[in-house]
Order: C-alpha cells, then sequence, then structure tokens
C-alpha cells in the first residue's frame, strides 16, 4: 500500500508518501480500505517529533478514518467484509489501508459522506469524554469553549446545544464568531478585541459558567477559575498556551472547583470502546437525523497532506480539514 512518513521532523515537507507495507488484522481488529483521514493538531505536533506515538502503535500519523472493512480477526464480532465504517485510531490513518480495534470503529451514519465520517473519531471522543464524562455538563449548565471555529470547537457547540446547554465561545475573527453563533453558540466572544472574562461576567451576571473546555492553557488558566460559578469544572485537553502558569488556590476551595484533564491517543482499547458505545447510544441518532452535522472545511488528496498541515496551521479554518484517498 502507500502511506504518508515523516522523513524526519521538520516542516509540512517532510511528509512523503511512499510504498509501505500492508498490515494485517490482529484477532481483535479489522482491516479498512480508508476512504478518508481526518487532519488533527497531534499529527502536526508529530510531524514536528513533539508527539511520538504510543508504544505498539504505527509510526503512520493519523487518528481517525472511515472507510470500507476488507478483513476481520480471528475473534471480530460486529463487523463483517464490507461494512462501512469510520474509527478512532492510536496512529496509522495517513494510508490506504489501517488496522483498527473493532471496539472503535462506529458505523458511519446514513447522512454522511465518506470525508464527514472520517472528520468526527477524533474530535466526537475526545469532547464527548471530556465535556459529558469528565466535565458532567448537564442539561441547563452553561459551557464556554475556548477555540469555538476548531475542529473540537464545533463539535462540541453541536453536541452541548443538543443536550440542552447554553453555550459560550472565543474565537479570534469576526468570521469565525459568526460561523460559532450559526452553528448555535449563544454568545460568541472575540479574544483579538474582547476580554472574554469581562464578557463572561457580563452575559452571566457574575455568576459564571458550569463548565470551561480549554486547549489554551497558560495564561487563560486563571482568568478561567475567576470565571468559573461554584462547583465549576475546568476540562483542559491541551496547552497552545503554555504549560504553565499561576493560580490562586484559594479560589479552587472557596468555590469547590474542579480542575481535570485527559489525552486520548494514549488511552487504552478498553476506554475507547466505552467512549465508542456511549457515543453510538448517544450521539450517532443525533447524526442520523441531522440534529448534529460535521463541519469539513477543506479536503485534500492523500499525496498533498503537506499542505493539510500547512492549512492546520494557519489555523484559518472553520472545523475540519480531510484527507482523501483515490
Amino acid at each position: 500500500m502507500n502511506a504518508i512518513t515523516i522523513a524526519k521532523p521538520g516542516d509540512p515537507d517532510v511528509l512523503t508518501l511512499k510504498p509501505w507495507p500492508m498490515p494485517s488484522p490482529a484477532d481483535h481488529e479489522v482491516l479498512v480500505k480508508v476512504a478518508s483521514a481526518g487532519v488533527n493538531r497531534p499529527d502536526v505536533y508529530q510531524r514536528k517529533g513533539n508527539y511520538p506515538p504510543p508504544p505498539g502503535a504505527s509510526e503512520i500519523p493519523g487518528l481517525e478514518i472511515a472507510g470500507t472493512v476488507v478483513a476481520v480477526g480471528a475473534k471480530v464480532v460486529r463487523w463483517k467484509v464490507g461494512d462501512k465504517v469510520c474509527a478512532l485510531v492510536a496512529g496509522g490513518g495517513y494510508a490506504e489501508y489501517c488496522v483498527v480495534p473493532e471496539g472503535q470503529c462506529l458505523p458511519v451514519p446514513t447522512p454522511l459522506s465518506m470525508a464527514e465520517a472520517a472528520s468526527l473519531p477524533e474530535t466526537f471522543f475526545t469532547v464527548w469524554s471530556n465535556v459529558f464524562e469528565r466535565g458532567r455538563l448537564k442539561p441547563g449548565e452553561t459551557l464556554l469553549v475556548h477555540g469555538g471555529s476548531s475542529g473540537i470547537g464545533v463539535t462540541a457547540i453541536q453536541l452541548a446545544k443538543a443536550w440542552g446547554a447554553t453555550v459560550y465561545i472565543t474565537a479570534g475573527s469576526a468570521d469565525k464568531c459568526a460561523a460559532c453563533i450559526a452553528l448555535g453558540a449563544n454568545h460568541a466572544i472575540n479574544y483579538k478585541t474582547e476580554k472574554f472574562g469581562d464578557v463572561v461576567k457580563s452575559i452571566t451576571n457574575k455568576k459564571g459558567v458550569d463548565v470551561i473546555l480549554d486547549m489554551i492553557g497558560g495564561d487563560y488558566t486563571a482568568i478561567n477559575l475567576d470565571i468559573l460559578a461554584d462547583e465549576g469544572r475546568l476540562v483542559l485537553i491541551n496547552t497552545m498556551g503554555g504549560d504553565e502558569t499561576n493560580v490562586k488556590l484559594s479560589q479552587i476551595m472557596r468555590k469547590r472547583l474542579t480542575v481535570t484533564g485527559s489525552t486520548l491517543r494514549a488511552r487504552d482499547t478498553a476506554f475507547k470502546t466505552a467512549v465508542a458505545q456511549s457515543l453510538e447510544k448517544h450521539v450517532w441518532p443525533w447524526l442520523e437525523s441531522g440534529r448534529v452535522k460535521p463541519i469539513v472545511y477543506k479536503t485534500f488528496p492523500l499525496q498533498n497532506a503537506a499542505d493539510a498541515h500547512r492549512l492546520m496551521e494557519t489555523s484559518e479554518h472553520i472545523g475540519k480539514i480531510v484527507l482523501t484517498v483515490e
């Protein structure tokens, strides 16, 4: 098969399409002929040498795919050859074929193209496990999403609204704010022209928000803690703004706050299978009905993965970037 490899850590041009050994499924795995693969920031970090794959994972980048099952392991129960699936993987997505643990596969929702289906797993697994499981968002509560126009952001807006929450977001331009409002956000804050902490206090009458999904970290952390309501939960999923910060610990105690966070790639198959089952139960009906829709900003042929990474690094996109396999 052909696959995108990382010749050496560096800029997007180190991504090279070359022949690669065809993987074969283990007992509880399926082999998928890849139609599309999602592009995510962890792929960029891996390309730069800052996010190596976990032990046992493919060194080929790519954390989510959609395609057709072409072979199944001896102990696979659910899937059969010919099934259309989308799947979360720990690596190997930027390729013509990819092996996946059977529990990490989900059926392609009926209304969706393969490119749309490939845009789902990484962000939907991340948002569900962090906002709804770790963050314990309840209907009627308020959620603030930093980076509302990102792949994570557009997913969080739609899922939280469908869940019955009020959603506020931050984004870096008027166009991105408008796009988030169109997706259902109740209020959008342009962090380049407004101080998000002051705005949140104003629109909540100083009560604050119940849950914050933050991919920035750094200096945002102290402000996040300040604008959380009593019993609020701060959920960290990245540290794009820095890994260190100063906070008032007394504030956490006084307001009974929870500070938590997670990374997804290194979690075991049992955890990812459980998340997949929750998604199929709670979220897949919304995708089938059109209540929740994938937002694909642009697609690139697999061999043009470098161009996809260049776009990702501009942060100009609203929603997901996807590779398509000829």
